[in-house]
């Protein structure tokens, strides 16, 4: 497809190429994909005519009249292209899965807080990379781990009742779980009531390791890892195991320290 996009560049001169546009914009509502196509269209070089749909009789009788389910809807030269990702694709660009398993959302997470914990070291002691700065990664990832859980409690729940063991015996302690975690990285990012923190971490990440462990590399069983919250496409195995002995970690290493 990529081969086929730049064929079609190629035939006709940069100032030459067109393209038409129609999308929605309401006094309610702008298509935010139709604003992408339109960007992605002037970035790679083309003249946009822009047609807008200012009302939902105006885009029901576009859609229509082409017989097409979804707006925008993109022409070039006079060939309908379709919507945004398939403009993406025509062009010879990346369309995402939304299904596909990634390791995205875990790398994010952990770059941040561990960019966190170097400026929270930095500002406390003048230096990026102290002890601090390792016990401040753990715990603050932790407390962001607790809230991507949190935010839609009821799915991570779910989701972790495919490999969790004690949550299969005990099932509300899907729903606790997430609180715990949180509560355990705040008192361990405070540096108090490590009496109540420390037995705490171990307890779950000590659970936690064991079931992944489990269900990943004795079961061999391919699941989606709940993790960063129950909407994530994370592969269970490596990232939740790590989750869970960076709790073990610190919770041995603040008792030891205590």
């Amino acid at each position: 497809m990529a081969d086929t996009a730049n064929q079609t560049m190629a035939s006709h001169p940069a100032a030459a190429r067109r393209a038409e546009l129609h999308r929605m914009v309401m006094p309610g509502h702008i298509c935010p994909y139709g604003l992408k196509a339109k960007y992605l269209l002037r970035r790679s070089g083309y003249e946009v005519d822009d047609h807008w749909l200012r009302s939902r009789e105006e885009t029901e009788a576009f859609k229509a009249a082409h017989d097409v389910a979804t707006t925008p809807q993109i022409f070039i030269e006079g060939r309908r292209i379709g919507g945004y990702d398939d403009l993406r694709r025509f062009l010879g660009l990346r369309v995402a899965d939304p299904k596909a398993s990634s390791y995205r959302p875990v790398i994010a997470l952990f770059t941040i807080t561990a960019l966190m914990a170097m400026a929270a070291s930095y500002a406390v002691t003048g230096d990026a990379l102290t002890i601090r700065t390792g016990e401040w990664f753990i715990s603050f990832s932790m407390c962001v781990l607790a809230l991507l859980k949190l935010q839609n409690i009821e799915t991570f729940s779910t989701m972790f009742l495919n490999y969790d063991l004690l949550a299969r015996r005990w099932v509300p302690y899907g729903t606790i779980y997430p609180f715990a975690e949180g509560a355990a990285g705040v008192l361990m990012t405070a540096g108090v009531l490590n009496w109540l923190s420390v037995p705490l971490a171990l307890f779950i990440g000590t659970v936690g390791a064991v079931s992944v462990f489990k269900a990943v590399y004795i079961e061999k069983r391919e699941l989606k890892c709940a993790c960063v919250g129950g909407s994530s496409n994370v592969p269970l195995g490596f990232v939740s195991l790590t989750e869970n002995l960076m709790m073990v970690a610190m919770a041995v290493w603040m008792a030891a320290m205590a």
